[in-house]
Parts: C-alpha cells; sequence; structure tokens
C-alpha cells in the first residue's frame, strides 16, 4: 500500500510518500510561498536525490498538481501512475468536539470540518483546498482527515472548560481543544514501545517544543489535560506567541495602543513570545548565541521559556498523581540540550534525575535520565507523518474488508 500524506498551511504544502510495506519513506517535498512571488517545490526522493522547482504556484490546487506531476514524472518521480496511490492521509487541524479519532473524509466529515473554520480560521481552510484538490485531481481515491484536536477529547470536563458562563460554551463551542495531538500521541506510544511497558498503565507529561509548543498530560494511553486551549495561542510561552496570559492585559494593551482586534491578535500571535521578550528572535538558537554573548533580554526570555515549561510539568504530576515517563520532542526538545538541562534542573525531589553528561551529547531516541531516576527522562523526535500514514493506512484497509 502507497499512501500519500499532505500538510496544507496557508502558504506551504509538506508531503511524504508511504511504502507501508515497510514503512519508508518514499519521496518527501513541500511547496513553499504558495501564491506568492518566488514559490517553488523542493523534491527528495530515497536515494537522496533533490529537485527544484521554480513558478507561479498560485494556489492550492495548482500546488497540489505540481505534486502529483512530480511523483509521477519520469525522470524524477516514483509512481509509474497516480493509479499506484492507494490513499491520502490529510492533516487537519481543528475538528472540534464531533471527532475523537481520525475518519474517513466524506461529504459530511468535510461540512462538520466546514464548521470548525471559525475557531480555526488560519488553518482549516488550507486543509480543505487540500482535501478538495485531491477530490478532482485524483477522484474516487480514499481520503483520511487526522485532527490535530482528536486526541484531546478524552479530557475530562474539569480539564477542557473554562470558567465562563456556560452558555456561551454550549452556543459558541468555547472550550480547551488542545492541538499537537498527532505528535503528543506518537512519542507517547513511542516511548511506552522503547521501553517495553504497557502504554495504558502510565502516567507521562509530553512536551512538544518548537516554534509552535505544549505540554500534555497522558494517563492510561488518554490526553488527560494539555496547555492550548481554545486556540494555539494558550500555555507555554512560544516563538511568537504570548501563552497564558491575564484577559485585563489585552484590553488595557488594546485601549493604550488605540489597536482593534485584528491587531491585537497580530500582536499576540506574531510579535509576542521569545520574539517579543528577546527582542532579536523567535528562533531559539539565535537567542542562546545572544543569551551567551551577554545579551540579557535573551537570558531573561529563555529562563521564561523553562521556567514556564517546568510549572506545567509540576502542575500536570499534581494532576495525575505522580509521573512515570517525561518526554521532549520537536525541534527544542530534541535538540536543545540546554533547554532540556534547564526544564529538568531542581526536579530531583519529583524523582526527575537528569544525566547532564548524556544529555549535552543525545542526538537520537531514548533515555537521558540517570540509573536511579524515578522517572525515565526521554527524547522522543516526532514523526506526525508517520502516524497520520498509520491511521490512513487502518481506516481505508478496515473499508476495503468491511
Amino acid at each position: 500500500m502507497k499512501i500519500l500524506v499532505l500538510n496544507c498551511g496557508s502558504s506551504s504544502i509538506k508531503y511524504q510518500l508511504f511504502s507501508m510495506t515497510n514503512r519508508s519513506v518514499i519521496a518527501k517535498g513541500g511547496i513553499e510561498k504558495l501564491g506568492m512571488k518566488g514559490s517553488y517545490l523542493q523534491h527528495i526522493r530515497q536515494d537522496g536525490q533533490v529537485v527544484v522547482f521554480q513558478g507561479e504556484i498560485l494556489d492550492h490546487k495548482i500546488g497540489v498538481e505540481y505534486i502529483l506531476g512530480v511523483l509521477t514524472s519520469e525522470k524524477h518521480g516514483c509512481l509509474n501512475g497516480l493509479e499506484e496511490l492507494d490513499a491520502i492521509g490529510h492533516r487537519v487541524v481543528h475538528g472540534g468536539e464531533r471527532f475523537n479519532s481520525s475518519v474517513l473524509l466524506t461529504e459530511d466529515v468535510l461540512q462538520e470540518v466546514t464548521k470548525c473554520i471559525d475557531i480555526a480560521p488560519l488553518h482549516n481552510p488550507p486543509n480543505l483546498k487540500g482535501i478538495r484538490a485531491m477530490e478532482e485531481l485524483v477522484p474516487g481515491i480514499p481520503q483520511v482527515g487526522v485532527f490535530d484536536t482528536a486526541f484531546h477529547q478524552t479530557m475530562e470536563p474539569k480539564a477542557y472548560m473554562y470558567g465562563i458562563p456556560y452558555d456561551l460554551y454550549k452556543k459558541y463551542g468555547i472550550r480547551r481543544y488542545g492541538f499537537h495531538g498527532t505528535s503528543h500521541r506518537y512519542v507517547t506510544k513511542r516511548a511506552c514501545d522503547l521501553l517495553g511497558v504497557d502504554y495504558n498503565t502510565q502516567r507521562i507529561i509530553s512536551c512538544h517544543l518548537g516554534n509552535g509548543a505544549s505540554v500534555a498530560a497522558v494517563k492510561n494511553g488518554q490526553s488527560f489535560d494539555t496547555s492550548m486551549g481554545f486556540t494555539p495561542i494558550e500555555g507555554l510561552i512560544m516563538g511568537t506567541r504570548c501563552g497564558d496570559l491575564d484577559v485585563g492585559v489585552v484590553h488595557y494593551i488594546m485601549e493604550k495602543e488605540d489597536i482593534g482586534i485584528r491587531s491585537a491578535s497580530t500582536l499576540f500571535n506574531k510579535h509576542a513570545g521569545m520574539l517579543g521578550i528577546s527582542g532579536i528572535s523567535s528562533d531559539m538558537r539565535e537567542i542562546e548565541t545572544a543569551s551567551k554573548n551577554g545579551n540579557e533580554r535573551a537570558a531573561l526570555a529563555l529562563e521564561m521559556y523553562n521556567y514556564k515549561i517546568k510549572k506545567y510539568i509540576g502542575s500536570y504530576i499534581a494532576a495525575m498523581g505522580g509521573v512515570d515517563i517525561l518526554i521532549m520532542t520537536g525541534g527544542i526538545g530534541e535538540n536543545a540540550y540546554t533547554t532540556r538541562e534547564g526544564v529538568c534542573s531542581d526536579l530531583e525531589f519529583l524523582g526527575i534525575s537528569l544525566d547532564q553528561e548524556k544529555n549535552k551529547g543525545f542526538r537520537s531516541e531514548g533515555i537521558i535520565s540517570t540509573p536511579d531516576s524515578k522517572v525515565k527522562i526521554m527524547v522522543v523526535p516526532t514523526d506526525e507523518e508517520l502516524l497520520i500514514a498509520l491511521d490512513t493506512e487502518e481506516i481505508v484497509f478496515k473499508r476495503s474488508n468491511s
């Protein structure tokens, strides 16, 4: 079975083509600057060959045409024809309260995803455009939606409700949904596989640390709580997002700066977080370099970043009655040993003991805690695309055998 995984953003499309026989990536790549000047497609084959196509890629349909074209091209492709494609898996950011698992994409499902546009205006529209483009270009091929929010639908009301009038929740669906669910689901299961323990008996805290970042508490195989909320802005300090913020601050800044709702949203989503605090960049590597060179604001940003993660870890240990596994994943979690060190420092009283030397040189997946640590600290590189492919395979296989 060959499955194409698509992740359609507002100005980009990422893809991976999987052979499910051995779960290998046959080809991968992406389109950048979609709809803008200088748009291009970069395609990487399994043998390492890289090719870049420049062109006016004006919209998602044209972008998908480019991708299908390069996958089937005689010179650069890896498919003899589109009939070799068995299914397509899509990352869909928001499924609301309707979807607690991945599903076959039917017209009824797509209408429900469309209803979620109001609460995911930046993400669901491009997700839908990719799905519709595939419907038109490869009619009849089964498509599966894998929702970022689905994993967190096991949270209890005490965890996902806000302290607002209940009628507003019922009327508009205002509640904590959580995101990065596909990543948290993958790394928590993978960690248990590596340790040889039963996923359904573990208390796990998963830290997905990248430009967007979230922490999830996973208890007995289900999402128990998570830091992101109604939107991805809540929770940790991120690259350009402010994270948790007193709503009174929002009103105060809007009044003092004389700005409207749209400008305030841009401020807290695009100009805050690590970029706003450091005044340098949203890139952790650049901030760390500045801090080493004596920049006080960069040093403060790093301290705040680590402190916020540590607070969430502590609160989730209290909420779950303990923790067995602590996972670091995402671009920062997998590569920034200083962040892992800062987050885990002074947590020995909770049974969390980091092996400092092992942590510094760690560049793979596995355990970075000391042998006597009661909690296993692990680095687990995330692979959301593989999980999307696996979900797609399972759903399409069940359909073909029913």
